[in-house]
């Protein structure tokens, strides 16, 4: 797996963001049965930053905890059979992996929510990178039967790593 990772906030996390991030995206592409190696790309960011990324692409004014930018959409969620039949657009030609998209987080919200919710700055980067990586596979929670499936999964991959509430 390739993490194309980008710190531009000076704000400090207490632990090793891009590790935990690797780790996370690994296992999530492992509990959704990915067969193909991937490559993500991740930017830590403030919130003044995610602010003007959330207005500029998806027309909402105020920050917000995650953004993900999917390279592609599948008619079912994980479903990598479809990959192949659609070409090899959705590879890196240079190293033959499979390009999920990029993911923006706010450092600002992560420390802010961590306090809030009551559990570990690392708990709640984790959960970020988790519930992001869902989406670039194709996972949605538009309707409640959606949340409750990503909901689900968000926990069950955490849970794997032995991250907890």
């Amino acid at each position: 797996m390739t993490l194309n990772f980008e710190d531009e906030y000076d704000l400090a996390l207490p632990f090793d963001a891009e590790e935990l991030a690797e780790r996370v995206i690994a296992c999530g592409l492992d509990y959704e049965g990915c067969p193909y190696e991937a490559e993500v790309s991740l930017l830590l960011t403030s919130d003044t930053e995610i602010h003007r990324l959330n207005r500029e692409f998806r027309g909402i004014d105020r920050p917000t905890d995650v953004l993900s930018f999917p390279m592609r959409e599948y008619e079912r969620p994980a479903h990598f059979e479809e990959l192949e039949e659609t070409g090899d657009d959705c590879f890196n030609p240079d190293t033959g992996e499979l390009v999920l998209g990029d993911i923006v987080i706010s450092k600002d919200r992560v420390l802010a929510q961590a306090e809030a919710y009551g559990h570990s700055v690392i708990r709640e980067f984790a959960f970020l990178v988790a519930h992001s990586i869902l989406h670039l596979l194709g996972y949605d929670h538009m309707e409640p039967g959606e949340a409750k499936d990503m909901e689900r999964r968000q926990s069950e991959i955490l849970n794997q790593m032995s991250i907890q509430r």
